[in-house]
């Protein structure tokens, strides 16, 4: 396995084990030399999963107090991996409450901008990925990565760069509750007329609309999650 791989793999091997508790937060991660055997590879590849795991607010490191895991308050929660490895450990709550959350805040104000400001190319980017959408509903496909697109696009068409960079920030979180949206029977189908009204608004310039219709989108995806918690299915 290339020097690359083998980092990648023991960076998601170490990001699970935090991240599922099996390193609990204010714990002392093993030493290097107990890692290298553990997952079978240099001290080199430790170093710079570590070193990765401490950009991303995982661990933190120093003299004489080893390499400590951090509350999860300080972790990174717009890093991809991060968030992936919470999808994969199981998805809780209150992870789920805290994007919702987020979504409210974000997306009502975003749209709102988006319908005074979006350009015809904005609209000819959003129609592209509304059409994905409805594409994969009647024929098959990735419903999930157009769905991800024709809101991202929302985002960029406020032209605000602070916002633009949120929407690629945010994107792995935006992902996990669309993909969640989908294990529902119907939930695909049921949602389109709701992001067509969102996107019928932005064309009409008409901001009210518009922030009305992506809170009846982002309340739908409450009721969405809602249901799969209580089905006990596994996140």
């Amino acid at each position: 396995m290339a020097i690359k791989n083998m980092l990648g793999h023991t960076l998601d091997l170490l990001g699970e084990s935090i991240v599922s508790g099996h390193y609990p937060p204010e714990s002392v991660v093993p030493p290097e030399t107990v890692l290298c055997k553990e997952f079978g590879v240099s001290r080199t590849v430790i170093r710079e999963a570590v070193k990765s795991l401490v950009a991303k607010g995982l661990l933190s490191t120093g003299p004489k107090v080893g390499t400590r895991v951090l509350p999860e308050d300080q972790w990174n929660w717009f890093d991809p991996d991060v968030v992936a490895w919470k999808s994969k450990m199981g998805l809780t709550r209150e992870f789920l409450r805290d994007l919702q959350d987020l979504r409210r805040v974000i997306e009502p104000a975003a749209v709102r901008l988006a319908a005074e400001r979006a350009t015809a190319q904005d609209i000819q980017d959003i129609e592209a990925a509304y059409a994905g959408m409805k594409h994969a509903i009647e024929f098959g496909g990735d419903y999930v990565t157009h769905d991800l697109l024709f809101h991202q696009g929302l985002l960029r068409a406020c032209h605000n760069r602070m916002v633009a960079q949120m929407s690629k920030a945010i994107g792995a979180l935006l992902r996990t509750s669309f993909e969640i949206t989908t294990t529902r029977p119907n939930g695909k189908a049921l949602s389109l007329p709701l992001h067509r009204d969102v996107l019928d608004a932005v064309i009409a310039r008409a901001p009210d609309a518009a922030e009305k219709a992506v809170l009846l989108l982002i309340d739908s995806v409450r009721e969405d999650i809602e249901t799969v918690l209580d089905s006990n299915q596994k996140l």
